[in-house]
């Protein structure tokens, strides 16, 4: 029997390898595009960065370090020039598929990085699986700018699983359904009307804001935003401002919110500081053909009828005021129970005439504001 040659002892204590076969494997050497595996065999194995992962630009330096053991899959025995081609993101992958498999039997929620933000959805890589989140079932509600979950570890359930196909699909829509579900039952459970509590702005509309209250959004309306006058809302607040807001009332799941705290409620103490026969100053608001409307203080109107502008004959507010003027004049009616004021400026300069009297000149010195806005607004329809 003839002695084996060095080379070729050398070959048979080498094992022999086949394609698609799973070995194991010790890095000895690292570059950032490719690693080198020596996994006993006549030719070293050579794991490429695209064979490694699906994330792209990746350092293999940063990831693999000399002399780390690895399970790899053999794509190629020899690629041509004498060398082994390798994989681990296909071996990862078969790996991966049964890890999706169970998630979706098991309705599993997962939790991944987005990975990639697509014009129709959101794509994540468990165990080198791509899994596509459609636009639809990302959040509960229609979001137009997905940029936002770029980098985002996000949490989702698998809701098709075709590996034949390899048809990944996720879905995140029905875990945010789910949470504020239960957010909204934990919240109605624990506020009730006349509770002051926290928010925070999430839109803001025309006719008024809503507010985040931490499970269920309350609506804030224009006329329950300060006891004055409101030009818009956006003049108010913007989007992210926080609030201590007053649960004015709770019909099934909606909620009416207010800003109209009891303790600033300017008609509390108006019964003393616009007596009758006080003189006050405040600033014209608004103005019609009959009067002018003076702010005393926010949430406090009082009526200066034409007739009491001036002791001299006015035939119209605007022959003589414009808003934004000061004027001081003299309570002339104190109207508690339907908050209504009215104010003199000609009962500064002369004694007040009696009744009698003022009836027979024609003076106005108490007025009824409904009737008479009413009045106005009869002659316009007429005049229509």
């Amino acid at each position: 029997m003839s002695e084996l040659t060095f080379e070729q002892m050398l070959e048979e204590s080498l094992k022999t390898i086949h394609t698609g076969e799973v070995v194991e494997g010790t890095v000895i050497d690292v570059k950032p595009e490719e690693a080198v595996l020596n996994i006993g065999y006549k030719s070293d194995g050579i794991l490429t960065r695209n064979e490694y992962t699906n994330e792209s630009g990746v350092d293999m330096t940063s990831v693999i370090k000399v002399g780390d053991t690895m399970e790899v899959k053999v794509l190629k025995v020899n690629d041509g020039e004498g060398q082994v081609l390798l994989t681990y993101k296909r071996l990862a992958a078969d790996r991966g598929n049964k890890r999706i498999e169970e998630a979706f039997n098991n309705k599993e929620v997962l939790t991944a990085k987005v990975a990639q933000v697509l014009d129709g959805g959101l794509s994540v890589i468990v165990d080198e699986v791509r899994i596509f989140i459609p636009a639809s079932l990302v959040s509960d509600t229609y979001e137009k700018d997905l940029s936002k979950y770029a980098g985002q570890d996000i949490e989702f359930v698998i809701s098709e699983y075709n590996p034949k196909r390899r048809r990944y699909i996720g879905d995140r829509k029905q875990l945010v359904a789910a949470k504020k579900a239960e957010l909204q039952a934990e919240l109605f459970a624990r506020i009730k009307e006349g509770d002051v509590v926290e928010g925070t702005v999430k839109n803001v509309t025309d006719f008024g804001a809503f507010i985040d209250l931490g499970g269920a959004d309350g609506l804030l309306h224009i006329s329950e935003m300060s006891w004055g006058r409101v030009e818009h809302p956006k003049k108010m607040f913007k989007v992210g401002d926080k609030l201590n807001v007053l649960v004015k009332e709770i019909s099934g799941n909606k909620i009416a919110l207010s800003l109209k705290f009891d303790d600033l409620n300017p008609w509390k103490d108006a019964a003393t500081k616009y007596a009758v026969g006080n003189e006050v100053t405040g600033t014209v608001a608004r103005m019609t053909d009959f009067g002018a409307f003076i702010e005393l203080e926010p949430g406090v109107d009082a009526l200066l009828h034409v007739s009491q502008i001036s002791k001299d004959h006015v035939e119209k507010p605007a022959d003589v005021l414009k808003v934004g003027d000061l004027v001081t004049a003299k309570v002339v009616d104190f109207n508690e129970e339907d908050k209504k004021i009215s104010l003199s400026v000609k009962a500064l300069f002369a004694p007040e005439p009696k009744e009698e009297e003022a009836k027979e000149e024609g003076d106005v010195v108490s007025v009824d504001i409904d009737a008479v806005i009413a009045e106005e607004a009869a002659e316009e329809t007429a005049e229509e």
